[in-house]
């Protein structure tokens, strides 16, 4: 019988404010949903621990603000990052409209500040449309352009695609270093 190991894995939440990255995090982590929007100031981080097959992982995930006030921050907020996730809102107005081109701007920066980590998409508000209107097409050229992992329609009012899409991310990075784990081993 094997021991369990541990692991740690810092996670940062990105995308323009008012898409719902705060939201997202605690329905994960919490199960819970906040009506009223109170606007990140910087960033703000959550812990978690999950289990996976036996072992132990330690999460942190960054919440970084999306309004330009807090660009400056960004270089440092960024550090240590063993991955990303980007969130933009499926809302039919000008924050979901503005949040989908932004994508490239968050993804820009990144790269620069972070390399080549792995990223999820996540498509936020999914319960606020019609789903005949989702273009699904353009989200995965988006994927495809960035080498993105996937996409998920998320909801954080209702849950849906929240813990399936968090926990795909955990899994890669849990899978990638048990991996780098047992090879340093053998």
């Amino acid at each position: 019988m094997s021991s369990s190991k541990k692991f740690g894995f810092k996670i940062s939440m990105i995308g323009d404010g008012g898409v719902g990255k705060t939201s997202l995090i605690r329905k994960y982590t919490m199960g819970t949903f906040e009506t009223d929007y109170v606007k990140t100031i910087g960033a703000q981080f959550s812990r978690y621990d999950k289990e996976v097959d036996n072992d132990f992982i330690k999460l942190i995930f960054w919440d970084i603000a999306g309004q330009d006030d807090f660009n400056f921050l960004h270089p440092l907020f960024f550090q240590e990052s063993r991955a990303s996730i980007i969130v933009f809102s499926l809302e039919e107005n000008d924050l979901g409209r503005d949040s989908f081109l932004h994508i490239k701007n968050w993804y820009e920066e990144l790269m620069k500040y972070c390399g080549d980590i792995p990223v999820v998409l996540f498509a936020n508000k999914v319960d606020l449309i019609n789903n005949d209107n989702i273009n699904k097409d353009k989200i995965q050229d988006i994927v495809e352009k960035y080498n993105f992992l996937g996409y998920y329609l998320t909801s954080a009012k209702t849950g849906q695609g929240v813990i399936e899409a968090f926990d795909t991310l955990i899994k890669k990075l849990y899978n990638k270093s048990k991996s780098l784990f047992n090879s340093e081993k053998a």
